[in-house]
């Protein structure tokens, strides 16, 4: 997401970020630094790993004050990475760029774009609304449930943006005014938190989590499978539903307790759809058999005796949809969806990740900070991970840009300290995608916003207050399936 507030600072301050930035990544790179520093433990800070910590405090400065669009920043890390002799651009280019993980994003983008534009996402989730009855309560629980089953399998971004319309048009019937109502703050929320739960559950759901599943194979040839992290997933944002949903009604009470519509009033608001579409059934058979691919990739590696990762099977149905005759939707409509700042800014993330990692900086950045995580047990380590990952998520105005920084760390703090990879990378992976706290951290979050129903500061206050009441359901989980495969 790249200055996703439309607010930055004045033209000078940016030049002044920048300037002090580039000050403090040539001072990383030229001063030296004491024995005792540079040396924690076994992780030895080189030349080249001072020069990846000057560039990463430069780009953290840059993102934390947005004095350039996230992805623009990722970029001019990659040529100082380059002009500060840590490798060539060409191989810092081919490790981030060259990545299959832009294939997935693509492919995830368009089968949303298709799923958006045909109309299916609304049909779904009409169809499940109408199930919810005419209830405040029951509403908010429809639009996280939907929110959340949705958003398993196509971008968190989508989904809020499909809800957000139908609970606008909800409280436009009821006549209620933006600011001035819990239920309108609670549902606009809803739009939000619905699908960032769903996010967590398969790598689909959101940006952080292939990052995480690339950083696992690239750093330590870990192949996390579309199944694998369902195993951690799923149960995770199936437990969280309920917790988030009793949040949302004690933080925003709804002063109302039922709609003026009847319960049959929104069954009928189904059956007014028009009938299904070929364009429909087109995104429809080709969305399950993108899912059916992604969860029998086991099956079909073993027959057909090749490596399927999780970027082929929705490739392959992305392009499926241009074939002749297959949809008449062109590529130039849905490129429109297709966000290419996004793409950006995770290749160019996976660069620097990758940067830190090769060069040991990575190492004496985990070893610093969390070398004596170890010694804790089993539970409160994974609980110790995501209650960091959730504090610097405050600070760190992007989900990717959370993921980008903190897995390649969290990788190398596994290998210190003699800890399997997973045992606090899929904490932390899972919880890059939890943007409850900040507007900012996701265009999930972003888009109702926009509707005007809720401040900043509502949506900030509730997310803390549901950080903190799922933090140790989601360890709990992860502690547990960790348990029962050996993990932990």
């Amino acid at each position: 997401m790249s200055n996703a507030s439309g607010i930055g600072p004045p033209v000078g301050r940016r030049w002044a970020i920048i300037f002090v930035g580039f000050a403090i990544a040539v001072s990383a790179r030229l001063l030296p630094v004491p024995t005792t520093i540079a040396m924690m433990g076994e992780a030895v800070l080189t030349s080249e790993g001072l020069a990846a910590r000057g560039i990463l405090l430069f780009t953290l400065l840059l993102w934390l004050t947005e004095a350039l669009p996230f992805h623009i920043t990722g970029l001019v890390a990659v040529v100082l990475m380059a002009v500060f002799r840590i490798e060539s651009f060409a191989s810092i280019i081919s490790i981030g760029f060259g990545n299959h993980i832009v294939a997935f994003f693509i492919g995830v983008l368009v089968l949303s774009s298709f799923i958006t534009r045909s109309g299916l996402g609304n049909r779904i989730s009409v169809f499940l609304l109408s199930k919810t009855g005419n209830s405040t309560a029951g509403i908010l629980f429809g639009f996280i449930s939907v929110g959340a089953l949705i958003s398993m399998w196509i971008t968190d971004v989508a989904v809020a943006a499909m809800l957000m319309p139908l609970g606008v048009t909800i409280l436009k019937d009821e006549g209620i005014k933006p600011l001035e109502s819990n239920f309108g703050k609670a549902l606009m929320i809803s739009c939000a938190w619905g699908p960032i739960i769903g996010g967590i559950m398969t790598p689909a759901g959101a940006g952080p989590n292939p990052i995480a599943i690339g950083f696992l194979a690239d750093m330590v040839g870990v192949e996390l499978t579309f199944l694998g992290w369902m195993l951690y997933g799923v149960p995770a944002g199936l437990l969280i539903v309920v917790p988030v949903w009793l949040v949302l009604i004690v933080m925003f009470r709804p002063e109302i307790t039922h709609l003026r519509k009847t319960r049959d009033e929104m069954h009928d608001e189904y059956r007014r759809l028009p009938r299904m579409e070929r364009e429909e059934k087109v995104t429809l058979w080709l969305f399950l058999l993108t899912v059916a691919l992604w969860l029998g990739s086991p099956l079909f590696e073993s027959l057909l005796d090749i490596s399927i990762p999780i970027s082929m099977p929705v490739l392959l149905t992305a392009s499926i949809f241009f074939f002749p005759g297959v949809s008449k939707t062109s590529w130039k409509s849905v490129e429109q969806d297709v966000s290419w700042s996004s793409i950006v800014l995770i290749l160019s993330g996976i660069s620097l990740g990758m940067m830190l990692y090769q060069t040991g900086a990575a190492e004496w950045l985990a070893v610093a900070t969390l070398g004596g995580i170890a010694e804790l047990h089993p539970y409160l380590l994974v609980l110790l991970v995501v209650l960091i990952v959730s504090f610097i998520k405050i600070f760190l105005s992007s989900n990717t840009v959370t993921a980008t920084i903190m897995i390649p760390i969290m990788i190398t703090l596994a290998g210190a300290v003699g800890l399997d990879a997973l045992s606090v990378t899929m904490p932390a992976a899972i919880t890059a995608s939890m943007a409850f706290i900040m507007v900012t951290s996701s265009p999930t979050n972003v888009i109702p916003y926009t509707a005007g129903y809720f401040s900043i500061r509502d949506f900030a206050v509730g997310g803390a207050v549901v950080s903190a009441v799922i933090a140790p359901i989601v360890a709990a989980v992860i502690y547990a399936v960790g348990i029962l495969t050996g993990l932990y």
